[in-house]
């Protein structure tokens, strides 16, 4: 009897060991389970990995002289016959190209804008009276050589085209200034960093991430619509001035520290 009854309660013994463990290690696992969801749910967004940052912001500046201009010429033609309206127009918006084309203005640089025709009608007696056709014909030109715009304007002037605004000024291949303002703009987020890390007793490490934002900043020019504005028939053809434009790169940048 001794002996079976010592053996049963050494099970026993072990049983209540064996449940005692199995409780303890679900509790653990629970509290295990929990900080995970909490901090899951603590670092959305975030990387808990990389906890020693800094982010800094610089600026590079580019200041360029456009070269190139660009501008709207049209004519608009009135006639009561539309074949006729059609004539005109066309005649001296073809003479036009022809003389853009002798100051050196390429074929691809001159493009249609646009072309309509609609008629136009007067009230009389409570009733709509034809009163012609309107013709409009417009182009964009392209000028590269930007000492030529004078030019341009002048036969605009002298062909007495009613339709001219638009001018405008632009950088043909504005990637040149752009990664020079990129570069100046990085080492200005450099330099303010390392000062950063210097005043707080840190070293800057590696770049983690890198961002930038580009802007430009041309100066305003006043648009023309009609040759009297332009100083057509009243002494001249008026100087026209490229001005300049900047180009301005934000470059943030995020830093580890060591």
């Amino acid at each position: 009897m001794w002996p079976k009854f010592k053996e049963n309660k050494i099970i026993k013994i072990l049983l209540v060991i064996l449940v005692a463990g199995l409780i303890v290690s679900l509790i653990a696992s629970l509290i295990l389970w929990s900080r995970n969801l909490y901090k899951q749910n603590y670092y959305i967004g975030k990387s808990p990995d990389i906890q020693r940052t800094i982010s800094i912001s610089g600026e590079g500046k580019v200041t360029a002289i456009p070269d190139i201009a660009m501008v709207n010429l049209g004519l608009e033609t009135e006639k009561i016959d539309v074949t006729e309206a059609q004539d005109i127009n066309s005649q001296t918006m073809n003479s036009l190209i022809e003389k853009l084309k002798t100051l050196g203005i390429a074929s691809e640089d001159i493009q249609t804008t646009n072309y309509s025709i609609y008629p136009r009608y007067d009230w009389k007696d409570g009733m709509q009276v034809l009163r012609g056709y309107i013709v409009n014909q417009n182009v964009t030109v392209k000028i590269r050589q930007t000492d030529k715009i004078d030019q341009v304007l002048r036969i605009a002037g002298e062909l007495k085209l009613n339709q001219i605004g638009g001018l405008s000024f632009g950088i043909d291949q504005p990637e040149v200034y752009r990664q020079e303002a990129r570069v100046k703009a990085l080492e200005n987020a450099k330099e303010k960093a390392n000062e950063l890390a210097r005043v707080m007793g840190v070293k800057l490490g590696k770049v983690v991430s890198f961002s930038e934002n580009e802007n430009y900043f041309p100066k305003a020019l006043p648009v023309y619509d009609s040759r009297a504005e332009l100083g057509f028939g009243a002494g001249g053809t008026p100087t026209v001035e490229v001005g300049s434009q900047e180009i301005v790169v934000m470059a943030t940048v995020l830093y580890e520290l060591d």
